[in-house]
């Protein structure tokens, strides 16, 4: 049996081959020139606004996660629970070789605070459930709108519809003490979604795509949800191999189209760089209160 060291960096070879390959496929789709070409006439004031669409949503999606952590008594500040959160994403996205981000929070949150194993490990997958929950809802609301109904848009919708009760009698039945968090979680998670699907509009704007906006956030949901699944570096290649294949879908652009999902993919690296100080500073350190200076007062 290989040791936990060895599974651990065959994963990331795994990962990066694969990476690997989505690039050189979607490389030999594409053409190169253009794409740089779309790059440069790209509008830089949108493109910053898509990446602070993107660091908002995070920002949201860090509260969301905080109500799961206050069920189960972990009471973090916002600020720290953020710094947290931030080298999270960090971590997951330039040392995906190390500890993942949500394994660092586990263990940190589980040795801190002094709460059981299970439950700081139940409350970052569920985080990650919920957060599932509410992309699936936009991109059913965004399938129906793209094929007009058609396509099986309504077993889709309700298909979506049913897992929220599904997915709240499991909560109950298994982890009873989040079932506080469910519906707060939810609408947090619903914020996360929205404004990432702003920060692709954004980065519609900044490449002048103006029609087919619909057919192009469908496309961005679906790769959202390929990108969960770990079998790449941060989601890289894989979201643009969705995006391509959208494109032939709905006949769009497969440069443009290839543009825009890579300028995603850069909101989320400049969303990220803010969690590399707290790889040197602890981010669940706390600067304690200076203690208030006592004045003896004298009376002549």
């Amino acid at each position: 049996m290989p040791s936990e060291k060895v599974r651990k960096w065959l994963k990331l070879l795994i990962k990066i081959v694969i990476t690997a390959l989505c690039i050189w496929y979607i490389s030999h789709k594409i053409d190169l020139k253009k794409l740089s070409g779309v790059l440069v006439l790209a509008n830089p004031l949108w493109i910053l606004l898509s990446i602070g669409a993107f660091m908002f949503s995070k920002l949201l999606s860090s509260i969301r996660l905080n109500v799961y952590f206050r069920n189960i008594d972990i009471h973090l500040p916002e600020w720290t629970n953020i710094r947290l959160y931030w080298l999270g994403m960090f971590y997951n996205l330039f040392l995906p070789g190390s500890i993942s981000g949500d394994a660092y929070k586990v263990v940190r949150l589980t040795k801190e605070y002094n709460v059981a194993y299970k439950k700081t490990t139940a409350a970052v997958l569920l985080d990650r459930f919920s957060g599932l929950l509410a992309l699936g809802l936009l991109l059913g609301i965004f399938w129906f709108i793209s094929f007009k109904g058609g396509y099986y848009s309504y077993w889709l919708m309700a298909g979506i519809l049913l897992s929220m009760p599904v997915f709240y009698f499991l909560i109950k039945i298994f982890f009873p003490y989040f079932l506080p968090g469910f519906l707060p979680t939810f609408a947090w998670g619903l914020a996360v979604q929205i404004f990432q699907v702003v920060c692709m509009y954004c980065i519609l704007q900044a490449l002048h795509i103006h029609a087919h906006t619909e057919q192009y956030m469908l496309i961005f949901l679906i790769s959202s949800v390929v990108a969960v699944l770990p079998f790449t570096i941060g989601g890289l290649g894989a979201r643009e191999v969705v995006f391509l294949w959208g494109a032939h879908i709905f006949g769009l652009d497969h440069t443009v189209s290839v543009m825009a999902s890579l300028l995603f993919y850069g909101a989320t690296v400049a969303s990220s760089l803010p969690g590399l100080p707290f790889i040197f500073i602890d981010p669940l350190k706390t600067t304690p209160k200076p203690a208030p200076q006592l004045y003896a007062t004298t009376m002549e």
